[in-house]
């Protein structure tokens, strides 16, 4: 039975910024890589580590996998964060000047990823992964809005995901069952107050 720990990349060059990301692809920061290899040092070791493949959450499973003497990160590209469209780049203020009380509405501009699509891609990928995985545990270095959406889906109460926390996952009989949020970081110097942005 596959154990799956979902977890948040560290910190992007853009989420220091406060710009959202999406599908977008800047690079983690300094503290980002700092991060990573602090959540690695604090984690069980693993047998297997996967990634999304957008290079915020690859390099934090590089750094991960390297730390636990594990493979290369297993790519799954399902697993890549939601499609943001026009609010990729921009800043909440920025967002607030070109689309008015969208935010506060709960509103999403055109081509907006919905919640249907991207949770199938995401069952999809994790599905595809829990066969490779087998019956060792994985530690899968996804994005923010791919934790949400999972955990809405199985009935978790919503919580905030910093960098570098997340929550488990097992795979029986092809459902997922939820298990433990963690914060790895939660004590930790280097952790920040990190946007939730996409």
């Amino acid at each position: 039975m596959p154990h799956l720990l979902l977890l948040r990349h560290g910190q992007s060059e853009w989420n220091a910024l406060g710009r959202w990301q999406g599908q977008a692809d800047p690079p983690l920061s300094e503290l980002g890589r700092r991060q990573a290899a602090a959540a690695a040092a604090r984690l069980e070791p693993v047998e297997v580590v996967a990634s999304s493949t957008l290079q915020r959450s690859l390099t934090s499973a590089e750094i991960i996998a390297q730390a636990m003497g594990c493979d290369p990160p297993v790519p799954v590209p399902e697993l890549i964060e939601r499609d943001v469209r026009e609010f990729s780049g921009l800043t909440r203020v920025q967002i607030e000047e070109r689309y008015p009380g969208f935010l506060e509405d709960g509103r999403r501009p055109p081509g907006w990823e919905q919640d249907d699509a991207l949770l199938a891609r995401v069952l999809a990928g994790l599905n595809r992964l829990a066969g490779l995985v087998g019956d060792r545990t994985a530690v899968v270095v996804t994005h923010g809005g791919v934790i949400y959406s999972l955990e809405a889906h199985l009935g978790c109460p919503p919580s905030r995901v910093t960098n570098m926390s997340g929550r488990w996952v097992t795979v029986a009989g092809g459902r997922l069952v939820a298990g433990e949020r963690i914060h790895p970081l939660e004590s930790v110097e280097i952790q920040t107050p990190s946007s939730d942005l996409l």
